[in-house]
């Protein structure tokens, strides 16, 4: 039988924290006491945080949720409109209604446009005279 390290208790606590499991359930889980539950909690916030943001973005990537899947899913629907289009003669009426939904399309991705910020960390002086979390600038490609 193998011996579960308390480093795999924590490793578990924070991926059933991130799924939003209760501490009740945990408890019996890892067979770990509440109160010690609960002190890794405040002792792993930060973990079962980041861990739920990856969660979520997986669940987002999964069902086009994410921008970058929406601008993907977007852009192919827009190219195969374009194909289609330069096969139909325009005095088609079914055309009309293609061009309609290549213009949706196209305003579509426009909404989905992000400006790009790069940032960059200021000088060690300066931000030796500052919080480490508030020396990161932001810049505008």
């Amino acid at each position: 039988m193998t011996k579960v390290t308390k480093i795999d208790q924590k490793e578990k606590f924070i991926e059933l924290r991130a799924k939003e499991v209760s501490y009740e359930e945990i408890a019996k889980q890892l067979a770990v006491s509440k109160p010690t539950l609960i002190k890794w909690g405040k002792e792993l916030k930060i973990e079962v945080s980041n861990r739920r943001a990856l969660e979520l973005e997986l669940l987002q990537e999964r069902y086009y949720v994410s921008k970058r899947k929406r601008i993907e899913l977007y852009g192919e629907q827009l190219k195969e409109l374009i194909v289609e289009l330069k096969k139909r003669d325009l005095s088609e009426l079914s055309t009309e209604k293609l061009i309609e939904l290549q213009m949706k399309t196209i305003a579509t991705l426009k909404q989905e446009e992000t400006p790009i910020l790069l940032k960059e960390r200021e000088s060690l002086e300066d931000s030796l005279k500052i919080e480490l979390d508030s020396s990161i600038s932001e810049w505008r490609a």
